[in-house]
C-alpha cells in the first residue's frame, strides 16, 4: 500500500516511522514533512491550505489512504473535501472537528449531555468579560475560542493578569476573536486520554502526561509541549471506566445526534479531581509530543489499525502494547515560545541510537544537504525503558551527545513520576 501523512511535526515523523515499519506499506508520502521524514518518506512540498493540489497529487499517485496529523486542516474540512473524491482518509470530519475548533461548541455539548467539566461563561466583548472578572475569585482560566496551537489558555492569578489576557484575545493574538471563555480553575492533576474510533466502535489508545510550560517546575509561558511520558501515573481500571462512561460515550452519542460519526483519534485533556475526571478540552488528533511517546510502545501493526478504522472493522482488532514506559524530551530553539532563530545547523551524523531510543524531528528541514532548525520545537528525544527514571536519563544523555548550541530543554520531564 501507498500512504500519505499530512503535517510536518514530531507527531507526523512518529506516524511515518510507525507506518514505515509495516510490511504492508510500500511507500509513504509526507506533506510537507521535515528533515526526519525525508529519510523514511517522500516529502511533498504542497501548501496544506491548498486542498485541490493535495487531492490531485493523492489521486495521481494512487495513494491508498491518508492520515491527517494536525488540527487546522481537520477543522477546515479536509476530510469532507477528500472523501468527495473517494479518497480514504483517517481523521474526523468538519462537524466532529468542532470539538477542538471551538471550545464553546464543546462546552455546550458538555452542558447538554451532562459531561463533567469546569463551570464556564461565554463573553462577546472585553467590557462584559472584565466586569465579570471583577466579581470572580482567582485563579481563573481564560481561553480563546478557536485554534491557538496549545497557547490560547491563560491561568490568571489576579484581576490584572486576567484583564490583560482578555485584551490579548480580543485584540487578535490568536486570530479574530468573536468571543472567549472564562471558566473556573479546577485543582487536580492533568491526564491525557486517547481513543481511536471508526465511527461505529472505539478502542482505548493509551494515556500520557505532557508538560506545557516552558520552564522547569511547570513555570513560565504555555508552549505546544516541552515533553511527555506514557502511561499517566493516574491510570487505573476504575478511572478508565469513569472516563469512558461519563465523558467519551456521551460525547460520541452527542455527535451521533448531530448526524456525525467520529472517525480518527480523539484526545481528551482531563483534570482528575479527587479521583473523578473532568473534561478540560478535546483535541481531534494525536497529541504532540504525546504521540511520540505512545507510538513506539505499540506492538500491533499501525497500518492495520488505521486501515481497520477506515474500513469500519476496528471491532475485530485487538490492539497490543509493550508493557514498558516511554518518555519524550523536546529540544527547542533558544527563545521559544517567543522569538527564536531559524536555519541553525544540527549535526546528528555521529549520534548512536540505542535500542528503544528514537529521535523524531519537528521543526527541521534540509538545506544544502544539512539538517537545520525550522521552528521553535526542533527535535523529540524518546526513550522506552522499564522505569521513567532511566528513560529520562537516557534521553538526556542523547541530548548531551547532540550538544546543540542553539537549543534548550527541560531536564525535569516526568518529575511527578520520578522520585
Amino acid at each position: 500500500m501507498k500512504v500519505g501523512v499530512i503535517g510536518s511535526g514530531g507527531r507526523e515523523h512518529a506516524i511515518c516511522f510507525s507506518l514505515k515499519n509495516s510490511n504492508k506499506i510500500k511507500e509513504v508520502f509526507c506533506f510537507p514533512g521535515n528533515a526526519g521524514t525525508a529519510s523514511i518518506a517522500t516529502n511533498i512540498d504542497i501548501d496544506l491550505n491548498d486542498f485541490k493540489k493535495l487531492k490531485d497529487f493523492i489521486l495521481k499517485n494512487q495513494i491508498d489512504f491518508v492520515i491527517i496529523g494536525p488540527e487546522k486542516p481537520l477543522v477546515d474540512g479536509i476530510v469532507d473535501y477528500l472523501e468527495k473524491f473517494n479518497i480514504k482518509v483517517f481523521g474526523p470530519n468538519k462537524v466532529a472537528s468542532q470539538l477542538e475548533g471551538s471550545k464553546i461548541f464543546t462546552k455546550k455539548l458538555c452542558e447538554k449531555y451532562q459531561i463533567p467539566t469546569a463551570k464556564f461563561g461565554i463573553f462577546l466583548n472585553s467590557k462584559s468579560a472584565s466586569s465579570f472578572l471583577q466579581k470572580c475569585s482567582f485563579p481563573i482560566v481564560i481561553k480563546a475560542d478557536g485554534l491557538a496551537a496549545g497557547k490560547g489558555v491563560y491561568i490568571s492569578e489576579n484581576y490584572s493578569d486576567a484583564s490583560k489576557a482578555v485584551d490579548e484575545i480580543f485584540n487578535g493574538k490568536f486570530g479574530k476573536a468573536e468571543n472567549l471563555l472564562i471558566e473556573e480553575f479546577l485543582n487536580g492533576e492533568e491526564m491525557s486520554f486517547f481513543i481511536i474510533s471508526d465511527g461505529t466502535c472505539f478502542k482505548i489508545f493509551g494515556t500520557a502526561q505532557d508538560h506545557k510550560r516552558v520552564f522547569e517546575g511547570d513555570k513560565g509561558k504555555n508552549t505546544g509541549g516541552m515533553g511527555a511520558y506514557s502511561p499517566s501515573r493516574l491510570e487505573s481500571d476504575e478511572l478508565t471506566q469513569k472516563i469512558i462512561n461519563n465523558i467519551i460515550k456521551p460525547t460520541l452519542e452527542g455527535l451521533k445526534n448531530l448526524n456525525c460519526e467520529y472517525k480518527g483519534f480523539l484526545y481528551a485533556g482531563l483534570m482528575i479531581v479527587n479521583g473523578d475526571p473532568f473534561l478540560i478540552e478535546y483535541n481531534v488528533r494525536m497529541g504532540d509530543p504525546e504521540c511520540q511517546t505512545l507510538l513506539p510502545k505499540l506492538k500491533t501493526d499501525f497500518s492495520i489499525i488505521i486501515n481497520s478504522c477506515i474500513e469500519k472493522k476496528l471491532q475485530k482488532l485487538d490492539i497490543e502494547w509493550h508493557e514498558d514506559k516511554s518518555l519524550c524530551v523536546v529540544l527547542c530553539s533558544k527563545g521559544y515560545p517567543d522569538a527564536y532563530k531559524k536555519n541553525i545547523e544540527i549535526d546528528l551524523k555521529k549520534i548512536d541510537l540505542k535500542k528503544n531510543q528514537y529521535i523524531f524531528h519537528a521543526g527541521t528541514k534540509i538545506t544544502d544537504n544539512k539538517i537545520v532548525s525550522n521552528g521553535g520545537r526542533v527535535l523529540n528525544i524518546v526513550t522506552r525503558s522499564y522505569d521513567f527514571k532511566s528513560a529520562r536519563e537516557n534521553s538526556i544523555k542523547l541530548l548531551n551527545e547532540i550538544n546543540w548550541d542553539n537549543g534548550f530543554y527541560r531536564k525535569d520531564i516526568g518529575y511527578k513520576v520520578i522520585q
